[in-house]
């Protein structure tokens, strides 16, 4: 299934650069994990405090692609450097997942947003991300089969952030565009479970 996670590759060649002058200073790939999780954090809480200003929701996809920047590099930092550590596979898994209930929750508090369907998506967002994790422990492989993964959503929460920014208000086509992410979130929970169901057939 096609997912904005298959552009991954060329993205990372653009960061390529970057994150070898990062090796160069030092920086580990926890603290860029950290600096993802912190950034996610603060624009939660501009979010919750401003939920009516276009400037806040206008700058949300900006956010975005600096977390998918910062997530990117923490993963290259971590495979091509050789630091690699059970920390910060954790650091990894629990950071993403705490970004997107930091980034996304706040939507809640937009007036016209109904919170129910925000939270269902940050739900099976969890769910699809826990899934994925199982895979390790199931087929030692980490599923990432889409449609619905984390930068297809991040892509369809900036979208959403941009709309509402410019003025368009919420209505049926938000309710419209929740409906979908959440039948694309389920869809991806059982993609990312026959996935591994088949990395383990041959051996059982």
């Amino acid at each position: 299934m096609h997912t904005l996670y298959q552009c991954k590759p060329a993205f990372q060649n653009r960061l390529r650069p970057l994150v070898d002058q990062l090796a160069i200073w030092r920086v580990s790939p926890n603290h860029v994990t950290v600096l993802a999780l912190g950034l996610s954090g603060v624009m939660g809480l501009v979010i919750t405090a401003c939920p009516q200003s276009p400037g806040v929701l206008l700058g949300l996809p900006v956010v975005l692609l600096g977390r998918m920047g910062l997530n990117a590099m923490d993963g290259m930092l971590a495979r091509e450097q050789g630091q690699t550590t059970p920390l910060g596979f954790l650091l990894n898994e629990l950071g993403d997942v705490l970004s997107d209930a930091a980034l996304y929750l706040p939507f809640c508090l937009i007036p016209g947003v109904a919170a129910p369907w925000v939270v269902g998506v940050v739900m099976l967002a969890m769910l699809s991300e826990m899934t994925g994790v199982l895979g390790l422990a199931i087929a030692q492989k980490r599923g990432y089969e889409g449609p619905m993964g984390k930068s297809d959503r991040a892509f369809v929460f900036g979208a959403v952030g941009l709309a509402l920014g410019l003025g368009l208000a919420p209505g049926t086509w938000l309710t419209a565009t929740w409906a979908v992410v959440i039948c694309l979130h389920l869809w991806t929970v059982v993609n990312r479970v026959q996935g591994t169901l088949q990395e383990v057939a041959p051996c059982s």
